[in-house]
């Protein structure tokens, strides 16, 4: 369900952000994804945290994985010693499914091989997949040519995209195999659950050597309509405060800043830090990064 409003803080002054915007362009691109709401600008910060921590962990879980840069950052850093990605969106974790438990090799080989055209899009969209393979070709060739990379029901397509190159302004089907082919590479360290990510965290709740990355595709407050970005726009936030605050380990979590999720977290004991970013269209924005302790984000 969605989350309720909540009263605000009666002497809320937040500070302005302390951290200076990443560069993305330093950040290595891991993901096949071109993914709304990613997180390539918090890949340094990451880093930092479970650099920070008393011990390495044994497990990084991220319950709502999407473009999956994290946790792919994390396996190919070896940051942890294994890797947890759990998706709800069927369409997505068909894209994982066959990167890290099928058919990597024919993915790759099919979208370098693709002559992108509106002919030829059209018709690959329009056949009926028979397979998880084919339903992962047909999610990377929507979310490429999709406006901002959105999979949600009534995305429209690119028109005129970077320097008017229309639909081939995020087709670069070389690079998007080569990420596939490298990700499969290391996929023992990584493994994929198709599911709900708040059972998941569940489930290793009591593990003190889990660390979990949690990031939820889906807007709190009514400030972004999250159901034009996501298929599965719906969660109860209050619940997932509840999932964290239960945790035996550490966790990170990041959301739009709003003054709902201050209160939340406020009322859990939850440490806050506001963090600068540039959104898709590099406008200066202001996420909010919560945890129990988020001293290692102000050094």
């Amino acid at each position: 369900m969605s989350m309720r409003q909540l009263p605000l803080l009666a002497n809320e002054n937040p500070a302005p952000p302390s951290s200076s915007i990443v560069n993305v362009a330093s950040v290595p691109q891991r993901s096949p994804f071109r993914y709304p709401g990613g997180k390539t600008w918090l890949v340094p910060r990451v880093r930092r945290w479970l650099k920070s921590l008393e011990r390495r962990p044994r497990l990084l879980l991220e319950p709502f994985a999407g473009g999956g840069i994290i946790s792919l950052t994390v396996a190919f850093e070896q940051l942890a010693d294994h890797v947890i990605m759990v998706e709800l969106d069927p369409a997505v974790a068909a894209v994982w499914h066959t990167i890290i438990q099928g058919d990597a090799a024919w993915l790759a080989e099919r979208i370098a091989n693709f002559d992108l055209t509106s002919e030829t899009l059209a018709k690959a969209l329009a056949v009926q997949a028979q397979s998880v393979q084919e339903i992962a070709f047909q999610t990377i060739l929507r979310n490429r040519t999709n406006r901002g990379g959105i999979l949600a029901p009534g995305a429209g397509r690119v028109k005129f995209g970077e320097n008017g190159k229309g639909l081939r302004s995020r087709w670069y089907p070389l690079t998007i195999s080569r990420r596939i082919l490298d990700i499969a590479r290391i996929r023992e360290r990584i493994t994929f659950i198709e599911g709900d990510g708040l059972e998941i965290m569940r489930r290793y709740a009591s593990d003190v050597q889990v660390a979990t990355f949690i990031d939820p595709p889906y807007t709190a407050s009514g400030k972004r309509a999250g159901s034009r970005l996501y298929r599965y726009a719906e969660l109860d936030h209050i619940e997932l405060f509840r999932c964290a605050d239960a945790l035996a380990g550490d966790f990170l979590m990041t959301y739009d800043h709003a003054p709902e999720l201050l209160q939340l977290a406020s009322a859990h004991g939850f440490d806050t830090e506001q963090v600068a970013m540039k959104s898709t269209h590099h406008a200066a924005m202001t996420e909010l990064l919560i945890g129990r302790s988020l001293a290692w984000a102000r050094v």
